[in-house]
């Protein structure tokens, strides 16, 4: 009997053992598993400041693109950066990943078969380490994402009988998609109770979150108790500078009809095409619901349209492929100054509806949106908000406008930092353009932001309408503000205008402009980005004849790019045992001037110390390069070092230089790749004398031309 009870105890004791080490199993097989996410996924795009996740096998490839070393741009495939840094192979694994600052500079470099590419600054960085758990942190086991993927992540396979559940979630995205063509539900949802402001604010109003929602809610003008034109008049009165001219003194009181029409609209929300790229339906971005308040092709005081009339919202309107020839992101700032009056704003929106019209838009051609300013701008609708022309003229027919300044400089600023971004619609293949509407002057100046525009990619047109009076001429801050903000005065970015009542007349001639593609240079490319210094080996060795050959490839070379103080900029530097900053990037800001000073460069004759003159570079010339410009050094010498030159070319490239050696002759090819930025063989080149160092100038700006396009926009 005793024998027996220990018998069972010790069963017990061994079936209790048995169950308690397989839910420790269950319980750590739960703990160990991470989501699996491609080899395309970029780091900027998962929200999550730090994760596990587990690589597919192939990332391995040039397709996914790795900027920087040991700390990567988050602008970086995840994968194929775990690869370069050697915690994985092409084979796949898990890998954790840790999000930090920016930096101003990342090195490439050729690591594990992987080459990554130099960046000078990127907003956001990333650290890459072997794909264990750190002790106290609980990692997520699905990733959210910032763009239009999906925000979870397959966290456990799935079951079979999940398959129906995967059905019915179908059947229910379907009955939403229905309900949201339909407009009748959300509407209900999304109205709000209208807030009395001033007229001259604006209200947003935020409808209630769905998962069917992409774009922000719309922003719109709210009714006021006081009388249409006593608060029209007062508003203006208020606002209006006496620096800047007022047209249209008239016509500031508002139709009766008109002021039905606010009031109406301000009790509904905008109905907006969802274009092709839109966010994925968890995305916390909401889409707004509007409805037509007045027919197409009626003005805005002929509607006769009554508030107590019944709103319903028009079905959507398919996807417009639009005109496949003029893929562009397109931002129009419209002038909504006080300056331009009531009907000359009419002139101006009717002027822009012709524009959407002939551009065709469509989700795989232009697309637009609209950016209104005066004293402060604002986004009346980004580029996904409508993907054909009709939906766009109708919204464009509805904009009210804002009043206050020409704030030109203000709004080009605001468009650089807030308009083309992924969020926005903006799709990355397609030039990045920019139409400023401008009615006699600006209040503010546009130079600096319309360099830093530029330097980011976008292309920038400018449409003036009149010109300042003589008696006004006096209070115009910049007298040639168009010149200044456009890179080149050829007349092909510049349209003016000598009336709004000819305005229709340049509608074609701006649209052919607009999809001109090729000729759409003057934003930040390889022609108009850098801050370039030539580092000139001046030694004893390389004779009298062989530097002035030496000079005219360094000519050969500048007057390729496009020179400015607002582009490109060129500086010199000769060494020899010592140095001479022959001239500074902010010298000479004419292609003819750089050409005539690099003419005037004297020989020196001396030793050879390329260390010391790349440190002495960095310190003269590139330590001074402007915000935003990509440090190109150029370094050209016949012989070998009497220093160590690995040190300080690391130095420059670190601190964001991108540095190209050409050798003569006697230059040593190790020296070359030690100072050339990473891959070597893109960044060096070498010659068997000085007279065919002209060979290589078609070469060296197509390599740096490829290595810009190959960079992300900042």
């Amino acid at each position: 009997m005793k024998a027996t009870v220990i018998a069972t105890f010790f069963g017990v004791f061994l079936t209790c053992t048995y169950t308690a080490k397989e839910a420790t199993k269950k319980t750590k097989k739960a703990k160990l598993y991470v989501p699996q996410i491609d080899c395309d996924v970029k780091a900027g795009k998962i929200i999550n400041p730090e994760f596990i996740a587990k690589c597919p096998p192939g990332c391995q490839d040039v397709k996914y693109r790795v900027y920087g070393t040991d700390i990567y741009a988050s602008f970086s495939s995840v994968c194929n950066a775990a690869i370069h840094s050697g915690i994985i192979d092409n084979t796949g694994g898990k890998i954790l990943v840790q999000k930090v600052a920016g930096h101003s500079g990342y090195r490439g470099s050729f690591s594990n078969g992987v080459r990554s590419l130099s960046l000078p600054r990127w907003r956001e960085s990333f650290l890459v380490s072997e794909g264990k758990p750190r002790k106290g942190v609980t990692y997520p086991t699905t990733l959210e994402y910032s763009s239009s993927k999906s925000t979870t992540v397959k966290s456990e396979p799935k079951k079979p009988e999940q398959d129906l559940k995967g059905m019915k979630s179908a059947d229910t995205a379907n009955t939403s998609e229905k309900a949201l063509e339909q407009g009748d539900t959300v509407r209900k949802e999304n109205q709000t109770t209208p807030v009395p402001t001033p007229a001259t604010q604006m209200a947003t109003t935020t409808p209630t979150p769905m998962t069917t929602m992409t774009d922000p809610s719309t922003t719109m003008r709210q009714p006021t108790k006081t009388p249409a034109a006593t608060r029209t008049t007062a508003a203006a009165a208020k606002t209006r500078p006496g620096l800047h001219r007022v047209r249209d003194m008239g016509s500031s009181s508002v139709h009766p009809a008109y002021a039905s029409v606010v009031a109406a609209a301000a009790s509904v929300q905008r109905q907006e095409p969802v274009a092709t790229f839109q966010r994925a339906a968890s995305s916390p971005a909401h889409l707004a619901m509007e409805t037509d308040s007045w027919k197409p092709g009626l003005s805005l005081f002929d509607t006769g349209f009554s508030s107590k009339e019944e709103l319903n919202p028009k079905p959507l309107e398919p996807i417009s492929q639009g005109n496949q020839n003029c893929k562009v992101d397109l931002s129009f700032l419209m002038d909504g100054s006080w300056s331009i009056g009531k009907r000359r704003f009419q002139l101006q929106k009717r002027f822009l509806g012709n524009v959407a019209q002939a551009l065709g838009i469509g989700s795989a051609g232009p697309l637009m949106g609209i950016v209104q300013y005066g004293d402060d701008p604002s986004t009346e609708f980004n580029l996904k908000t409508y993907a054909n022309s009709k939906d766009l003229r109708n919204a464009i027919e509805k904009i009210q406008q804002k009043g206050g300044l020409s704030n030109v400089g203000k709004a080009l600023s605001f468009v650089n930092k807030n308009f083309f971004l992924d969020a926005n619609g903006n799709r990355g293949g397609a030039p990045n353009v920019v139409v400023v509407m401008v009615d006699g002057w600006p209040t503010d100046r546009v130079e600096e932001a319309s360099r830093l525009a530029r330097e980011s990619g976008i292309n920038i047109f400018f449409v003036t309408v009149e010109a300042a009076a003589q008696s006004e001429k006096q209070n115009v801050i910049e007298p040639n503000f168009v010149d200044k903000a456009v890179c080149r005065t050829s007349g092909f970015y510049s349209i003016n205008v000598p009336s709004w009542f000819s305005l229709h007349k340049v509608v074609q001639p701006l649209v052919k402009r607009v999809c001109d593609t090729d000729r759409l240079a003057c934003s930040k490319t390889c022609l108009n980005s850098a801050d370039i210094g030539f580092v000139i080996d001046g030694s004893s060795s390389v004779g009298t004849g062989n530097f002035r050959t030496v000079l005219q490839f360094v000519a050969n070379i500048s007057k390729e790019f496009e020179i400015s103080d607002t582009d490109t900029r060129i500086g010199a530097v000769q060494y020899t045992y010592e140095q001479r900053l022959e001239f500074s990037f902010d010298k000479h800001s004419t292609k003819q001037d750089v050409l005539n000073a690099i003419k005037r460069i004297s020989y020196w004759s001396g030793g050879t110390s390329t260390g010391a003159a790349i440190s002495y570079a960095s310190e003269q010339l590139f330590s001074k390069s402007k915000p935003n410009k990509r440090k190109i050094m150029i370094l050209i010498t016949d012989g070998r070092s009497y220093d160590d030159v690995s040190m300080p070319a690391m130095a420059a490239h670190q601190n964001g230089v991108i540095a190209y050696s050409i050798g003569v002759a006697w230059a040593a090819p190790d020296e070359l790749e030690a100072i050339a930025s990473d891959p070597a063989k893109e960044h060096s080149f070498f010659v068997d004398e000085f007279d065919n160092l002209y060979r290589y100038v078609n070469q060296l700006i197509q390599n740096i031309c490829t290595e810009f396009n190959s960079q992300p926009r900042n």
